[in-house]
């Protein structure tokens, strides 16, 4: 197996802290069993909103717990020095799925630089995506998490190559109840108070999503994903929202790190990311005892 971890960075401008803007993508590979080709590489990019750079354990926070994304960084490789396409979510994560500037791939925008609950447009289907790609080489694609690309029909995963998507269409904090005051929704973040509908391809399963959880159900949908097409090549995009606020976390993590909130979410990030870890390592040891 092979790991990849770095932090890519969005630069506003001069005078703002790099440390907020910071999103990472973790990828790591193994060789599918398919029995009818040469074996392809598996791909899951887990992708973390708003995650800085001073967070984790391998790029020197003192105490924010992160053992399984510093593994991934001490077994592979740790890039330190590349940025991201924009400094907002939108435009940058269509970067990332397309190859492509915002600009080229129309996700740009000097007027609201990210798409809205009552935006109309998205991601063009006329763009090729990583997905598109990988699904017409053979590959089983999911997209889980958050989207933020487009949240009709016509611009969801589900259009964009993903064969299965779980997630929330755009941002945690969007939808915010208007009887509820802004600093109150921050401080003291309730699910109830943001209206933000989690997703199944197409429907509505849960609205509001109860971001208390969601965390470890992303992982939970990618590990199953996983399992339903561990014997032919796959392709998941996990992306997680948190830690973008409003910040929530399970009962499980909430209260466990010296960080406070910030650095509970951070942990329980990390103990996903090792859970889809152990997932790929049994499979391997699995595949392996079968020959």
């Amino acid at each position: 197996m092979n790991y990849f971890i770095g932090l890519i960075y969005a630069l506003p401008n001069l005078g703002r802290s790099l440390l907020s803007l910071g999103f990472i993508i973790c990828i790591f590979m193994t060789e599918s069993r398919a029995q009818s080709a040469p074996p392809k590489p598996n791909v899951v990019i887990i992708f973390a909103d708003d995650l800085g750079y001073g967070d984790l354990g391998v790029y020197g926070h003192p105490s924010i717990l992160t053992p399984n994304l510093d593994r991934m960084a001490f077994e592979g490789q740790k890039w330190t020095n590349f940025y991201s396409a924009a400094n907002v979510c939108t435009p940058s994560r269509a970067a990332l799925l397309t190859g492509r500037y915002p600009v080229r791939n129309g996700m740009s925008s000097d007027k609201r630089r990210v798409l809205f609950p009552d935006s109309d447009g998205g991601l063009p289907q006329s763009e090729l995506t990583i997905a598109k790609m990988l699904k017409a080489s053979g590959y089983h694609t999911a997209a889980i998490g958050k989207w933020h690309l487009g949240h009709l029909p016509a611009h969801l995963p589900t259009s964009h190559g993903f064969d299965y998507y779980f997630g929330i269409p755009y941002s945690n904090d969007m939808n915010r109840r208007e009887e509820v005051d802004r600093t109150e929704a921050f401080a003291n973040p309730k699910k109830e108070y943001f209206e933000v509908p989690l997703m199944r391809n197409t429907e509505i399963v849960e609205m509001p999503a109860d971001q208390n959880t969601i965390t470890q159900r992303f992982t939970e949908e990618a590990i199953q994903f996983m399992e339903r097409h561990k014997s032919e090549p796959f392709f998941v995009y996990l992306a997680h929202n948190l830690p973008h606020v409003p910040l929530f976390a399970s009962k499980d993590f909430k209260g466990r790190s010296l960080r406070g909130l910030y650095g509970d979410v951070i942990e329980e990030v990390d103990w996903c990311v090792g859970r889809t870890l152990d997932w790929q390592v049994h499979h391997h040891r699995g595949a392996h005892s079968e020959e």
